[in-house]
């Protein structure tokens, strides 16, 4: 592929005038028709690694064939497609959060022709309207990017069952030109991911950028108590201008703690989570996005801010709470320091943060018993009628979360029903678990629920949070964190 043609749609479409030496040999090998899996931090670049091919293929063949793009992340892939259509870039993406009517209109200009990247969760690629558009685009699909591809993975942090038909999905679609991303890997994960995609390491080599990055200075600090990690949030932040980041895992603790931040800190002080008002959350991201570093805001968060947010002089992160794993704290800290300059991770470990993450564990991993409970209320009560986890919480568990669960495991409990096809989602809300409506679709039997593959994930859990103990007491970080993806 010639230089110059790289060079042009890069300057023309992008506005940027060079690729980083990785981007270049990734941009290269897709575009000389080869498969590459890469592994490269948060805001290093990955998604102009797919975007760009995708344009320069579509010119070299007269406009036709389109970058067919995999997301799991509904926010993420809206985010990305606004950026490029506001660059000119005939983008879009298709989930659950558009209407039919819209869907329909873009299902039918794909199938013309009109896009040159369009986003869709691989769940999409089990409905019939989808393929059928696919099937319809001039040139087809010429490249496939897997965004997120740890979602393939049973060793991943976030298994999706529909990313592990991905490799019969390419089949379907003629074996295009394929390229996996994703930000946290081990060497297990990226097994895994060629294994479920059908390719070795030879035709889809690994493009990774270092894990350490010098810039920014990771650190653990052991805390007794919300007063001593108030005390040491103060001595950490003290003399660094810029914007913070104290990510929180539960609302409730981020509720508590905040009032008592506000008053000790002389910095502005926002919240943001995914219960607040949609204009409110709005107007906390507008101003976190233009804050410039002599204003000092320390945005006090849940960890489901970031996913996509690039802010290139955010100057600490800090975490109040224990992360649930060492490939959600690497994300995390990642989005620090991505002006090259030097920037504070530190977290801040009490011992009863532990508990807060095997309370995740248990939610995220429900019981047999609880699954079919729960099928039960719903036959017997929505059969007809859409619902949330809301609605069944008090049916189900009760009103003092019975059996010692917490209120959250109905969510978890709703998305394993989901992905059995006994329900099916209706719509997305926006907060903190991505809780939605669903409507029932059919009964289950109980013999459809593997409790051994239950109980293996549930093992798999306990073992990522043990190695996020083991992180924050080691005495080099960095190290930990490269031994630990094996890069």
């Amino acid at each position: 592929m010639p230089t110059t043609q790289i060079q042009n749609t890069l300057q023309e479409r992008f506005g940027l005038e060079a690729l980083r030496p990785l981007q270049q040999e990734i941009i290269d090998r897709v575009l000389d028709g080869g498969d590459a899996l890469v592994v490269m931090p948060t805001g290093s670049g990955k998604s102009l690694c797919f975007q760009l091919p995708a344009l320069v293929m579509n010119e070299e063949c007269g406009g036709e064939g389109v970058g067919l793009v995999f997301s799991p992340l509904i926010a993420l892939m809206e985010d990305q497609v606004h950026a490029l259509t506001k660059r000119g870039i005939r983008a879009a993406y298709v989930n659950s959060t558009v209407s039919k009517q819209e869907r329909r209109k873009r299902y039918e200009k794909l199938a013309r022709g009109e896009y040159e990247l369009f986003y869709a969760t691989p769940e999409r690629m089990t409905k019939d309207d989808f393929r059928e558009a696919l099937d319809q685009v001039p040139g087809g699909v010429n490249l496939l990017a897997i965004d997120e591809c740890h979602c393939v993975t049973k060793w991943g942090h976030d298994l999706r069952p529909a990313y592990q038909r991905i490799g019969e999905f390419r089949k379907e679609l003629g074996e295009p030109v394929t390229i996996a991303l994703t930000a946290t890997a081990t060497k297990a994960v990226r097994a895994d991911v060629r294994a479920v995609l059908g390719v070795d390491e030879k035709s889809m080599p690994l493009y990774a950028a270092p894990v350490d990055r010098p810039n920014l200075k990771l650190r653990s600090e052991v805390v007794w108590d919300d007063e001593d990690k108030i005390e040491k949030l103060q001595s950490t932040l003290k003399g660094i201008e810029g914007t913070s980041i104290v990510y929180f895992t539960l609302i409730k603790d981020l509720e508590r703690m905040a009032p008592q931040i506000m008053r000790k800190m002389d910095r502005p002080v926002e919240v943001y989570h995914g219960r607040l008002p949609a204009n409110e959350r709005r107007r906390v991201y507008n101003q976190f996005i233009n804050a410039t570093p002599r204003e000092n805001l320390l945005l006090c968060a849940t960890n489901a801010f970031g996913m996509g947010v690039d802010k290139a002089d955010l100057r600490s992160v800090i975490h109040a709470q224990l992360p649930g794993s060492v490939e959600a704290y690497h994300q995390e800290v990642g989005r620090a320091g991505r002006d090259g300059l030097p920037a504070i991770c530190k977290i801040l470990y009490a011992q009863s943060d532990l508990t807060i993450q095997q309370e995740f564990i248990r939610w995220q991993n429900p019981t047999p018993d609880l699954l079919m409970q729960t099928m039960s209320a719903i036959e017997a009560r929505f059969a007809h009628d859409d619902f949330d986890s809301d609605d069944l919480r008090i049916h189900v568990i009760g009103k003092g979360h019975a059996h010692g669960l917490g209120g959250g495991v109905m969510d978890y409990v709703l998305i394993r029903l989901a992905e059995l096809g006994a329900i099916e989602l209706t719509n997305l809300q926006s907060n903190e678990r991505g809780q939605g409506r669903y409507r029932y679709m059919r009964t289950i039997d109980d013999d459809e629920i593997d409790a051994d593959s239950i109980n293996e994930k549930l093992k798999r859990d306990l073992t990522r949070l043990l190695d996020v103990v083991n992180l924050t007491k080691a005495p080099d970080i960095p190290a930990y964190i490269t031994e630990y993806f094996d890069l």
